[in-house]
């Protein structure tokens, strides 16, 4: 399924957010948004969900989802959203609970999905047990398991240190290179953009505008290994967002 952003604009009271938002998402790429604090990252992707109406614009989808899609539209919060009481898999099978599907049928899914995100060892560990990073691939399993047609990714690897970082987007992309897959993926980290993104948008300061869509032709399995070409994306995108990025930080200080 691809989708359509079209005109979108978008305010909070009288402050306007995001302006004039038109962007293509298409079916099978990660489509990573970048820019300076405050610009309407979060909101922007809140309103591709349909948490949030647009005051102006529409998201189109084009297509239909998968026919075992359970919820075309799935987020993967920063700070996981596990239910404490609930062990690994039964965090995953809260996801399925609504949908009709019989015990063999579930537990198939939740097998699947906990294979495919290393938890499989994992199964009746409660969330007190683990790391953060095995916090969240639960989080990724759960979002895996309702089949979607897009990811919806809010600043997934954030809450999490440098080195789990690292392994968590290793993660991603050998998800992705197995079963390739749409999301939209919100970040402050240009790291993880030049890594996980087939197309980076910068939007400017608030009111959030595309500045600039900057493509990366590379395989994303190759990039771990190519350093120095990602280093080269990454001073590109910076440069696109430093001067408003010490504009907005100076906004939120003064505020």
């Amino acid at each position: 399924m691809q989708l359509t952003l079209n005109g979108i604009s978008h305010r909070y009271g009288g402050m306007p957010v995001l302006s004039d938002i038109t962007l293509d998402i298409p079916a099978g790429e990660i489509v990573c948004i970048v820019g300076p604090s405050g610009c309407g990252k979060s909101t922007l992707l809140r309103l591709i969900g349909g948490l949030e109406r647009p005051d102006e614009g529409a998201v189109l989808e084009h297509g239909a989802p998968p026919d075992d899609s359970l919820n075309p539209l799935t987020y993967i919060f920063q700070d996981f959203a596990l239910l404490p009481w609930r062990s690994v898999a039964g965090n995953v099978s809260l996801v399925l609970e609504d949908h009709g599907l019989g015990k063999a049928e579930t537990d198939a899914i939740i097998d699947d999905v906990l294979a495919r995100t290393k938890l499989s060892d994992f199964k009746t560990a409660l969330p007190r047990q683990l790391s953060g990073g095995m916090k969240q691939r639960v989080a990724i399993a759960r979002a895996l398991a309702v089949r979607p047609a897009v990811l919806l990714m809010d600043e997934p690897l954030s809450a999490l240190d440098s080195q789990t970082r690292e392994l968590l987007m290793d993660d991603l992309v050998g998800l992705w290179s197995k079963t390739p897959f749409t999301a939209v993926y919100v970040t402050h980290n240009l790291n993880e953009a030049v890594r996980l993104g087939h197309r980076i948008v910068v939007l400017s300061r608030r009111p959030g505008r595309i500045r600039e869509v900057v493509s990366i032709d590379m395989p994303l399995a190759e990039r771990a290994a190519r350093v120095g070409e990602l280093a080269a994306k990454q001073e590109q995108l910076w440069s696109l967002i430093r001067d408003e990025a010490a504009a907005a930080d100076m906004e939120l200080i003064d505020a």
